[in-house]
C-alpha cells in the first residue's frame, strides 16, 4: 500500500529497466513490513545533476547507482566514503543532514561468495580480471583486500589501461597491480588462480558470447576459480566454459545480493537485513529454483 507518508528509494541508471534490483529490495522491504518502495530512474547522463537536486527535493531517502552514473556522480556528492574515494566510482546513495553521502558496497559484494565459501589463505593469489571500467575498480579493491600476490588487469586499450594504473597512485590498493593487454592474455591464464569477468560480454542479449575462448579457459590451473559479474543469463557461457573444464564456477547474483544487503541496511540504518528473502527473490525471478 503506496500512501503519503510511504519513503522513496530507487536505482539510477541508463538504461535501468533491465535491473533486478527493484525485485530483491522490495521483497525484503514487503517482509520486513515497511513503508518504503524501491523504484527504476532512468536518467540520462545530461540529466544527472538535475535528477540528483529533484531527489533532495522530494526527499528521497537513498538510491544506488547504476552504468553510466557510478564515476559521473562523485562531484555532485557533499561526502565520499574512503572506499569510494579509493576506487573512484560510487554506487550507493543516502541523505544525511540534507547532504548526499556515496559509498561503494560492491567490494563488499564482491567479497562475500570469495570469503563465505573459500575461506582461504589468498596471498598466494594471482588474480586476472578482464576489463577495465568501473566494476574492475571495485574487484581490484576486493583483490587488494584478499592480499592477492598479484593483480593483473586486462583490457584492450593501452592507454586507458596506463590511465587505469596511474588513477590509484600511490594508493595501498595498487601495491600489486599490473596492467596488460589482451594479447598477453595466453600467457597469463594458466598463471590465475581467480580469474574474474567484469566486461559485458556474454551479457543478455549476447548470450552465446565469452571473453574467452574454450581453449583459453582450458589453461585455467586446477582449482582455479572463474567468476563472472554478470548475473543474467545464468550461467553464461564464460561460467559454462569454466564447468566444462572443472573449475570453480561463481556467477554474479550473490554480489548482487550482497552489495544490495550492505546498501539497504545504510538506508533503513539497521544491522540486519533479510537476505535469504533477497536472493530467493531473485533466483525464483531468474527461473533458477525450477
Amino acid at each position: 500500500m503506496i500512501t503519503g507518508k510511504t519513503k522513496l528509494l530507487g536505482v539510477i541508471g541508463y538504461p535501468v529497466e533491465h535491473s533486478l534490483s527493484p525485485l530483491m529490495h522490495n521483497a525484503a522491504i514487503a517482509h520486513l513490513g515497511l513503508n518504503y518502495v524501491y523504484v527504476p530512474f532512468p536518467i540520462e547522463p545530461q540529466n544527472l545533476d538535475t535528477a540528483i537536486q529533484g531527489f533532495a527535493s522530494v526527499g528521497v531517502v537513498g538510491f544506488s547507482v547504476t552504468i553510466p552514473h557510478k564515476q559521473t556522480i562523485l562531484p555532485l556528492l557533499s561526502e565520499i566514503s574512503p572506499i569510494a574515494k579509493a576506487i573512484g566510482a560510487v554506487n550507493t546513495v543516502s541523505r544525511k543532514d540534507n547532504q548526499w553521502i556515496g559509498t561503494n558496497t560492491d567490494v563488499e559484494g564482491f567479497l562475500a561468495p570469495l570469503q563465505t565459501t573459500y575461506n582461504q589463505d589468498w596471498s598466494q593469489t594471482v588474480a586476472v580480471i578482464l576489463g577495465n571500467g568501473g566494476a574492475a575498480r571495485a574487484v581490484v579493491a576486493g583483490c587488494a583486500e584478499l592480499g592477492c600476490a598479484k593483480i593483473l588487469v586486462i583490457g584492450r586499450n593501452p592507454q586507458k589501461l596506463e590511465e587505469f594504473r596511474n588513477s590509484w597512485g600511490n594508493s595501498h590498493l595498487a601495491k600489486n597491480l599490473h596492467v596488460h593487454t589482451w594479447d598477453a592474455l595466453p600467457k597469463l591464464i594458466p598463471q590465475a588462480n581467480l580469474l574474474v569477468n567484469t566486461t559485458p560480454i556474454g551479457m543478455y542479449p549476447k548470450v552465446e558470447e565469452s571473453p574467452l575462448s574454450a581453449e583459453e579457459m582450458a589453461n585455467l590451473p586446477p582449482q582455479a576459480i572463474a567468476y563472472d559479474l554478470i548475473y543474467t543469463p545464468n550461467p553464461t557461457k564464460f561460467l559454462q566454459q569454466a564447468q566444462q573444464v572443472g573449475v570453480i564456477a561463481i556467477d554474479g547474483l550473490e554480489m548482487l545480493v550482497q552489495q544490495g544487503v550492505a546498501a539497504l541496511k545504510i538506508w533503513l540504518q539497521r544491522d540486519t537485513v533479510p537476505v535469504d528473502v533477497m536472493r530467493q527473490a531473485l533466483r525464483q525471478h531468474l527461473g533458477l529454483d525450477e
